[in-house]
């Protein structure tokens, strides 16, 4: 059997098996690298060169970062504080756009998305405004925001990756200089267009991210610090 079939039937394997779910997405992958290595299609110097990768590492250590953020508050302050400017559901809808693109670019736009989910649906909740209205904004600010630096998305650094094959690389902030456009278009389209074609659904049912965590227990000072570390590494 060629090595490209193998692969194929490796790739095919692991799509199966992510879309399955029966076993650890993590324990497909490594089936994956030692399936590729003890059949020769890879030596194992190559299979697991990622787990080395300066890229890989800066991604982790950034979810490090943000986890703090997250698991202090910090991250539902910033959010938060979208409920002392936006008066009207158009100014509400453009702040959480700009604290949600701002915070995925510089953290996991599929973290700050998961962890700012409740956050808006909180707001929607004081406010009166249909849940629906908000979190789609989100959604979108949170794809487009992940544009403005190498950590803001997983593609981000897979590209970084194969550049460094070549000996090629990108900046760290160099994806900003399309991202940021289009996070700025974006952010005018829903401001000035977008919002009339929103969905207007009220949620009849509770749901797992209606729940609010209580931050009220965590220090100040731990708060402070994860924001200034996110900031002196940045």
């Amino acid at each position: 059997m060629s090595p490209a079939t193998i692969t194929l039937l490796f790739l095919l394997f692991a799509v199966v098996m992510f879309v399955w779910e029966k076993i650890p997405l993590g324990v497909t992958s490594m089936i994956v690298c030692v399936g590729l290595v003890v059949t020769g299609v890879l030596d194992w110097k190559k299979a697991f060169s990622g787990f080395i990768d300066s890229n890989v590492i800066l991604f982790v250590a950034m979810f490090i970062v943000g986890g703090a953020l997250f698991e202090t508050g910090m991250a539902n302050k910033i959010g938060g504080v979208v409920t002392h400017f936006a008066k009207t559901e158009r100014q509400l809808i453009i702040a959480i756009m700009v604290i949600v693109g701002l915070m995925s670019g510089v953290l996991s736009n599929t973290g700050t998305a998961a962890v700012l989910i409740p956050v808006v649906i909180g707001i929607a909740a004081k406010s009166g405004y249909s849940r629906s209205r908000l979190l789609m904004p989100l959604v979108f600010a949170a794809a487009m925001g992940g544009n403005l630096s190498l950590i803001g998305a997983p593609g981000n650094l897979i590209a970084q990756s194969a550049m460094g094959e070549m000996g090629l690389s990108f900046g760290f902030f160099e994806y900003a200089k399309v991202g940021f456009p289009i996070l700025i278009v974006g952010i005018m389209y829903f401001a000035f267009i977008g919002y009339k074609f929103l969905p207007e659904k009220q949620g009849s049912t509770e749901s797992p991210y209606d729940e609010q965590k209580d931050f009220s227990n965590v220090p100040k000072w731990k708060q402070m610090m994860s924001l200034i570390i996110l900031i002196l590494t940045l």
